[in-house]
């Protein structure tokens, strides 16, 4: 077989992992950007919401259109596994499909031009991964599947219940790339504040930062994705007592009205989820991500009318904003109140301005302040800015920071973390002098 391979991976982080499981697997294939010239284009799809579905059913098909004759186009991850029958009979273009379960396995797929689906997905325990996208930072993934029951999620369909890995796998493989000069590290699952629940220990997140604190050579960490009904105070304290893991929460609250949080099956009402987001407000250097849903069916303008309220005077430093998508195999799919796809659309046009505002206040506060970042590159901006990230802050997702190269005597180091002093903003990126130091 020939040796030239396009990937894309599409979707969630969690979806990035499994995609550099499957590099790892195929090193022996010379990575290109030209789709046209690859013997192997391989697409890891999402299948979350109606427009991650198109997106990758239409991105196979383009890439179905570009590539040469005789090599083998792959489809692999959630989209093949929620949808495989209809799949497999609607899209010919397609060699090989695959789910969520063996992308350790691509090579031997490949090398029977095969199609397979598990009936267990893949947890990562020893599995080489090529780490994309940065020579510092890395994903970590804590489990798969999830246990809540959220009227709009179709996840738990396809994935199936948590399913976590153990302490000492995400240890060892924390460790491996600590030696291959990786310091900076996010853990990601669907519920990472459910970590371990299914081998029935409570406070699973608690036990890996104690864990994670032990391995010489991580310098800087953060746990994406919490869920409110399971992010209990004392994992909020863990956090914050952490001398690694960064006052930073992602919990994705969906709503704050306490009607629309029962329809919605959160676990959690109005006034447990304020007690969670107060106190990490509180925190010192804290950082608040958060996502909504808009036009869940049974929505009222006046439910929605809070939701905007709230968001406008909360102080989030950044916001997602999902239009509802009427996902079949969810209990919302049945709910008989459905919001019209017009007025959805002119509610999230209407949070998501809240929601840029808000990370325009957020940006703000940050001008004049003293600051570790790292620099990640060239900036796409002018060959004298540097781009970089605030190490509190997830990659791509948070923002951006211009660092002026040449108010250095000696250049600057990708990868490397430095003390800056943050000077503007300007549009929605900060600019930042590095310390003489």
């Amino acid at each position: 077989m020939s040796n030239k391979l396009h990937i894309v991976s599409l979707g969630c982080t969690k979806n990035l992992v499994d995609t550099e499981v499957m590099m790892g697997k195929l090193q022996n294939f010379h990575l290109t950007d030209n789709a046209e010239e690859a013997d192997v284009i391989i697409v890891n799809t999402c299948g979350f919401i109606d427009a991650a579905k198109a997106e990758s059913v239409n991105t196979v098909l383009n890439l179905h259109e570009a590539r040469k004759e005789d090599s083998v186009l792959v489809m692999a991850g959630c989209l093949s596994e929620r949808y495989k029958e209809d799949l497999i009979a609607d899209m010919p273009e397609v060699d090989i499909f695959t789910g969520v379960g063996d992308y350790d396995r691509i090579d031997e797929l490949l090398s029977e031009k095969k199609s397979r689906f598990s009936d267990k997905v893949f947890l990562i325990d020893g599995a080489e991964r090529v780490v994309t996208g940065s020579s510092y930072h890395a994903y970590i993934k804590l489990s798969e599947g999830c246990n809540q029951a959220c009227s709009f999620c179709a996840i738990p369909s396809f994935k199936g219940k948590l399913n976590s890995r153990n302490l000492d796998s995400i240890a060892k493989e924390v460790e491996a790339l600590v030696a291959k000069g990786y310091y900076d590290f996010s853990f990601v699952s669907q519920d990472s504040s459910s970590y371990l629940r299914d081998q029935n220990i409570k406070d699973g997140l608690s036990l890996l930062i104690q864990r994670v604190e032990l391995i010489e050579g991580v310098k800087s960490a953060r746990i994406l994705y919490l869920y409110p009904s399971t992010t209990t105070m004392r994992l909020l304290k863990n956090i914050a007592k952490s001398e690694i893991f960064h006052n930073y929460f992602d919990m994705p609250i969906q709503h704050i009205n306490d009607e629309m949080l029962r329809i919605m099956k959160r676990g959690f009402g109005k006034d447990k989820t304020l007690e969670l987001l107060n106190f990490m407000r509180s925190l010192p250097n804290s950082f608040v991500r958060t996502s909504f849903i808009v036009g869940h069916p049974n929505e009222s303008e006046a439910m929605f009318e809070e939701m905007c309220e709230f968001v406008s005077s909360f102080g989030f430093d950044r916001i997602n904003v999902f239009s509802y998508s009427d996902e079949e195999t969810t209990p919302a799919y049945d709910m008989s109140d459905k919001i019209s796809a017009q007025v959805i659309a002119s509610r999230a046009q209407i949070l998501g301005d809240i929601a840029s505002e808000c990370t325009q206040i957020s940006l703000r506060q940050e001008i004049g302040k003293e600051i570790e970042l790292v620099i990640d590159g060239e900036s796409d901006e002018h060959e004298y800015l540097l781009s970089a990230r605030k190490l509190l802050w997830a990659p791509e997702i948070d923002g951006e920071i211009y660092v002026n190269d040449k108010t250095k005597e000696e250049e600057l180091d990708f990868g490397v973390i430095y003390r800056a002093k943050v000077t503007d903003l300007v549009g929605n990126i900060l600019t930042a002098t590095v310390d003489n130091a």
